[in-house]
């Protein structure tokens, strides 16, 4: 059985991650292109960075699946041999640490919670490389500099950075963005 490439894309905001993702994918001309968004427009400056990314990928076809939590939902639309790009991992994990806010009760507050998400997820990852051709997971270095941090904050941290280290693990490749060059620390240059 063959199974997909995975490659990890990181860096810090606007170090032109997923202009180099969506590049990644469409030079590969056989499959069906996808795109899985966990944005969510919350503020302004959300909605017109959503609003950009939307209009960047206009004229490329692709399939778009609006997910923001809950990524195995989106396995029944997949079909094998897609090309999928995931944008991205550290705005879902904000999401799902948030999930159940409204009823008072967010997952982040919850014994174990996250770490059935995490779990959930990898699951995820490891169940599309099954079925798709390629899958490019796109996420941000957050928060690497600081010496103290709020609880949730630190959490939020923690979390993404093992995230990072286990997703990272059976990648076959890593990238590294920095001031729109990538950096590979793992695999080949794409």
């Amino acid at each position: 059985m063959v199974q997909a490439t995975i490659t990890f894309i990181s860096g810090g905001a606007r170090s032109g991650k997923s202009a180099y993702a969506e590049r990644l994918l469409t030079n590969q001309p056989a499959g069906r292109h996808v795109y899985i968004a966990s944005g969510v427009a919350a503020d302004e400056e959300m909605k017109q960075r959503i609003d950009q990314h939307k209009e960047d990928r206009r004229h490329a076809n692709w399939h778009t699946i609006e997910q923001p939590k809950n990524l195995h939902e989106v396995m029944p639309f997949l079909k094998p041999g897609d090309l999928v790009l995931w944008d991205c991992l550290t705005t879902w994990l904000a999401n799902e640490m948030y999930e159940g806010y409204e009823e008072g009760t967010p997952c982040v507050s919850r014994l174990g919670c996250l770490e059935q998400k995490q779990g959930k997820l990898l699951r995820t990852i490891k169940q599309m490389k099954e079925i798709v051709s390629h899958l490019v997971i796109v996420s941000n270095e957050v928060l690497d500099e600081w010496p103290q941090y709020e609880e949730e904050t630190e959490i939020y941290r923690r979390t993404i950075g093992k995230l990072h280290q286990q997703i990272v693990e059976f990648a076959d490749h890593a990238i590294e963005m920095d001031h729109g060059i990538p950096i590979v620390w793992k695999g080949e240059h794409l």
